[in-house]
């Protein structure tokens, strides 16, 4: 037995009124045995039997298809209802009644909602039955109707189930992914990094103090990369960037920490920023601070090298908004992929990188509620610009 086979007969053994209709159908026609077939092009299956003849066929058991009525029915999915055999034209001289000597039969088709054929509800006994003067025949055709529904609906369960079972599988495979690199790799650079930091502060000789400070930046880069990759996960492979939001009178500080930073880095570049009033918003510190990072890093590579980097943090119209502003370019048909993960906001600047600032920057926003758009022109150059809709809360008080 196959396993397509198995599969079906495992359906109809989920359909609990199964074993119900069988009982029915012969206690209606007087046919002691009744049974649910699976009929394709080449076999034919038991999947429900009621036997009180003793045929000894049982669930799983198989008959040659050529020596049934039931191809019959396959082949014109139409129903074949015989109340005696020995007596009837068309079957009289036929070999199936004679292989399993009976002289009543009656099968009707399992036809799929499409149209497709499963198999045959059908019955059988060694006496004879006036079955088409009854209404057993619409009667076991109304049952097979029921029955195609049931396998329908039974089908549909179990390829949500697996759906289901794949999708917790994938979802542990995440949080391993996520704890591998959260611990097993985050780890060992902060200890890089904690032991370069020691090395720079102990150190006299210039030569290996440069190597310290080469050992510190690689290992802060490896670290960014790492982080990166690891809100990739978080926003693309999980529910989203998580972020804690709450009262951060702060903000406007930690907003002055990133330009300070970058420019320390960039000392050459130059960097205006306007920060007013922020003490009321309501947001994920550390989570803005980063969005802020990436947009300010992304300006200081793709912007042009000797334009400003114009940084705006403010509270407009019940919202914060936070721009960065540069005077380099987007092509056009750059900007409907700025935001998805790996792109880069343009293709002539060969830069180290995963391609995720930007990608993170629009996941952070979309955790807090509110959106990451920008504009590129070539007479005002490009800006990226953060809003957030403020709490209630945070526009009384302001």
């Amino acid at each position: 037995m196959g396993q397509t086979a198995a599969a079906d007969i495992a359906t109809i053994g989920r359909i609990s009124a199964v074993p119900a209709i069988l009982q029915v159908i012969s206690e209606l026609t007087g046919l002691r045995f009744a049974a649910v077939a699976r009929v394709t092009d080449d076999s034919w299956t038991a999947c429900a039997v009621l036997d009180r003849l003793g045929f000894g066929l049982q669930v799983g058991d198989e008959l040659d298809l050529v020596s049934t009525l039931c191809n019959e029915v396959r082949q014109g999915h139409h129903s074949v209802v015989i109340d005696k055999a020995s007596e009837d034209p068309l079957y009289r001289d036929h070999h199936t009644p004679r292989t399993y000597q009976f002289e009543s039969y009656i099968a009707v088709p399992i036809l799929r909602t499409d149209g497709r054929f499963f198999g045959t509800l059908c019955a059988l006994d060694p006496n004879p039955v006036p079955l088409k003067a009854s209404t057993i025949q619409s009667t076991m055709e109304s049952f097979a109707r029921m029955l195609a529904l049931q396998i329908e609906t039974e089908e549909n369960l179990q390829r949500t189930e697996a759906a289901l079972i794949k999708e917790r599988k994938t979802t542990e495979l995440r949080e391993q992914f996520i704890a591998v690199l959260g611990h097993d790799l985050r780890n060992p650079l902060f200890a890089i990094s904690a032991g370069a930091e020691m090395l720079l502060r102990k150190v006299s000789d210039p030569a290996n103090e440069q190597r310290a400070r080469h050992i510190l930046t690689s290992a802060r880069r490896a670290t960014k990369l790492v982080d990166d990759v690891l809100d990739f996960a978080r926003g693309s492979l999980g529910r989203g960037i998580p972020v804690n939001i709450e009262p951060c009178p702060d903000l406007g500080d930690a907003l002055r920490h990133v330009i300070f930073e970058v420019q320390s880095i960039h000392p050459k570049r130059i960097i205006q920023s306007s920060i007013g009033d922020l003490s009321n918003i309501h947001c994920d510190r550390e989570r803005v601070a980063q969005l802020l990072s990436n947009l300010v890093a992304n300006a200081v590579v793709h912007g042009t090298p000797d334009g400003p980097i114009e940084v705006s943090a403010q509270i407009k119209d019940g919202h914060f908004v936070l721009s960065v502003k540069n005077q380099g370019l987007i092509a056009e048909d750059a900007l409907p992929h700025l935001f998805q993960p790996y792109s880069k906001p343009t293709g002539t600047t060969s830069q180290a990188g995963l391609g995720l600032g930007l990608y993170i920057a629009s996941q952070i926003a979309q955790s807090h509620g509110g959106k990451l758009e920008v504009r590129s022109e070539p007479s005002y150059g490009t800006d990226f610009t953060f809003t957030l809709a403020l709490k209630k809360e945070a526009l009384t008080a302001s």
